[in-house]
């Protein structure tokens, strides 16, 4: 395919107006004012091009989110016909509009049946701030107001607003002002760094029962919600033990705390299942969501409510003083309906559970079990990780593990490859309509990325 180039400036004028006036997530922005960001202007299926012409292989759905791949027509389409009808209104004043109840009546079709109501954002930091309030606001309205310390997990992430931030388990955002009282926090289930001499379904216990240590010591009477991504996402990719999510179940429900799932980056098929809580088999009380309910063509995300708590909230609650300007917004509705029809009737979560999920796990085992540097794969479905290690069989892990997995990062951009490294993980969550030739060349591509670290290592 020839790539359609953006000719209108040439990069460097790109880069220059970008240094001018932006600061960039998570990054340097002096030492990438002085490198200059890829300017990208175009997408198709998996495929990205820089405005230079260079192709890119997007091993990460964006942000885990382009589900469906990029150019999607119907998407298009669905936005534009919206736009055209009615290109905004809000959900104050008493008033709602039709798509964003068609996408609601859409959504619990496919939910399971103990979920009822939606609260609207334009983000999963939007959802998970929404999550506190809401949680809170239920138990004062059950007569217990004390019961408002929500529990997280280090190595956690909820997102980059104050509240999200809070609730997740980053100490360096933390250490940047994202604190808020009334948040606590327990250990990652991360088996191949904390197991000890434990086996994996050992660990998973030990790692659910820090929960109950916790509620313990805080007093179950003021323990609102145990909050957690069904696996870790921007942590690396971490996949907890088989042992673990039903004692964490077992635990909230023994001490009357609610379990909250992130499923911004679990939800819509990502796993094989239409939400990663389905994979792991337990049954958490609010879902937050974002990221591929749209695939990324739109911003929009939501809070999804049990019908339990639904209930207190509408027949007992009275006001909730809580609304946003774009809370279901037509277009975002619009295009998440046409995004969701899409991954329901082409069989897309279907594919991903029978077919390329299983291909794309088999053909990472198969490359990298015996890889030097490498000590564990994790991953189902269209999510992996591969963890760099100095020794297997120890788990000894590399003292520079980041700067190996930065540089192996860099090298994979190099080879027109955009997978991503956390701590010392390279991991990958390719759009849900891979085919075995894109799970091909991302595979390949990978191992060229993960030999050139080896060799300038002196490992390989």
């Amino acid at each position: 395919m020839t790539a359609q180039v953006n000719t209108d400036r040439s990069t460097g004028d790109y880069q220059a107006l970008d240094a001018a006036h932006h600061i960039h997530a998570f990054l340097d922005q002096k030492a990438l004012n002085e490198e200059g960001p890829r300017v990208i202007v175009r997408g198709e299926g998996l495929a990205l091009w820089d405005n230079d012409g260079k192709r890119y292989l997007d091993g990460m759905s964006g942000l885990w989110c382009t589900n469906l791949g990029y150019g999607r027509k119907d998407l298009a389409a669905a936005a534009s016909r919206q736009l055209e009808q009615l290109p905004y209104y809000n959900m104050f004043f008493h008033t709602t509009h039709p798509a964003v109840v068609e996408l609601s009546e859409l959504l619990f079709s496919l939910l399971p049946s103990h979920y009822s109501h939606a609260i609207y954002t334009n983000s999963g930091s939007e959802a998970n701030e929404v999550l506190i309030r809401t949680v809170r606001r239920y138990w004062q309205i059950l007569g217990k107001p004390q019961k408002k310390i929500m529990i997280g997990r280090w190595n956690g992430y909820h997102g980059s607003t104050l509240g999200a931030t809070a609730l997740g388990g980053m100490k360096f955002m933390h250490d940047m002002g994202g604190v808020i009282p009334d948040v606590a926090h327990i250990d990652e289930p991360y088996w191949f760094a904390h197991e000890g001499d434990l086996t994996p379904a050992e660990f998973g216990l030990r790692a659910a029962r820090q929960l109950e240590e916790k509620i313990l010591e805080l007093g179950a009477e003021n323990v609102a919600a145990f909050v957690a991504e069904p696996f870790q996402g921007a942590g690396g990719m971490i996949f907890p033990p088989e042992s673990y999510w039903p004692e964490i179940q077992r635990i909230c429900r023994k001490y009357d705390v609610l379990l909250c799932a992130d499923e911004v980056i679990g939800g819509f098929g990502r796993t094989g299942e239409w939400f990663a809580h389905q994979h792991f088999g337990f049954e958490p009380d609010t879902l937050s969501i974002a990221k591929g309910l749209t695939s990324g063509y739109i911003p929009m995300g939501g809070l999804i409510l049990s019908k339990r708590m639904a209930q207190v909230l509408v027949e007992q609650g009275g006001v909730f003083a809580h609304g946003l300007t774009y809370s279901g917004h037509p277009v975002a509705a619009a295009v998440a309906i046409a995004n969701l029809k899409a991954l329901r009737d082409e069989g897309i979560v279907t594919q991903v559970k029978q077919d390329t999920g299983p291909y794309l796990q088999n053909c990472l085992r198969e490359v990298f079990g015996n890889h030097p540097l490498i000590g564990e794969i994790q991953g189902t479905g269209l999510v992996a990780a591969l963890q760099f290690a100095e020794d297997k069989a120890s788990r000894k892990r590399f003292a520079n593990e980041n700067d190996m997995a930065w540089r192996c990062r860099t090298i994979g951009f190099e080879e027109g490859l955009i997978i991503r490294s956390t701590l010392g993980r390279m991991i990958m969550a390719p759009a849900l309509v891979a085919g075995k030739a894109d799970i091909d060349e991302l595979v390949d591509k990978t191992r060229i990325a993960v030999d050139r670290t080896a060799r300038e290592y002196g490992l390989l």
